[in-house]
């Protein structure tokens, strides 16, 4: 098992309440596997996902119990040194607003080269090969060119396939996808989650995608888990579960979903 999530629990403590945004979250995820965890805002999904590598901030956040064990082991408590290692290396990110995570007074091929020296050991030229190549892979036309660009020069989904070539610079093994499509119109939403889905079979990645659209997530995952009020309630193949819900805020989800037609795996 890549992933192994056991009884997590997190809270954000502040002067006047305690909330508890994970409570008691139990979740696998397999070498190439991918999961969906969908649910409404505020359901604790982006929480669960930053908890993993200890991205949120501590405080107000306290990881008040359980373990997160990577390829063997509990990352809550390996020393900083080495999470640091995993942490945009063994799992890497996708988040939601690309033009936000972006350095706008960088150009995209210096924030590439940086990401591929920090992550590996290709330095000078044969790091900027490797920006190219990545830009390349994530399906931006005239890759090279493209390293002189500013991020404001760079269309949405454009700025989006940037980020995902990032992401896969280190060679993760898990990709964690948070509402990756949302700036998006559907257009390009069809895009990115195709280019996902390519790039997901060619490296052979695992990836949870996090998202409040389960019809979103079917185009993708392998098994989807539902998050209410901070806690997982029910868990399946995407099939089974789409069939034949089980609890009843899963059943309020997909009533609520809009009727779209299901795209083909490219």
């Amino acid at each position: 098992m890549l992933l192994d999530v056991r009884n997590l629990s997190v809270e954000f403590v502040t002067s006047r309440q305690t909330v508890r945004a994970v409570d008691g979250v139990s979740l696998t995820i397999g070498a190439g596997e991918v999961v969906g965890l969908v649910g409404e805002s505020g359901s604790g999904k982006t929480t669960l996902g930053l908890a993993l590598t200890r991205l949120i901030p501590e405080p107000p956040a306290v990881i008040r119990g359980g373990e997160i064990r990577f390829e063997g082991r509990d990352l809550l408590r390996v020393p900083p040194g080495e999470l640091v290692q995993v942490r945009g290396g063994a799992i890497a990110y996708v988040f939601q607003e690309p033009a936000t995570s972006l350095n706008p007074v960088m150009t995209v091929g210096r924030q590439l080269i940086e990401t591929v020296e920090w992550h590996t050991s290709q330095r000078g030229q044969a790091a900027r090969r490797r920006a190219v190549e990545l830009l390349a892979q994530v399906g931006i036309p005239a890759a090279e060119e493209r390293l002189s660009s500013y991020p404001h020069e760079l269309s949405g989904g454009m700025k989006q396939r940037v980020m995902i070539a990032m992401a896969i610079a280190s060679g993760p093994k898990l990709l964690v996808a948070d509402e990756p499509t949302t700036a998006l119109d559907v257009t390009l939403e069809r895009q990115i989650i195709a280019l996902l889905k390519r790039l997901q079979r060619e490296l052979g990645l695992s990836l949870l995608l996090i998202s409040h659209s389960i019809h979103l997530v079917r185009q993708l995952a392998d098994r989807i888990a539902v998050m209410w009020q901070g806690r997982l309630v029910e868990e399946g193949p995407v099939a089974q579960v789409l069939a034949q819900p089980r609890h009843d805020y899963t059943k309020r989800l997909l009533a609520a979903q809009p009727r779209i037609a299901v795209l083909e795996h490219p």
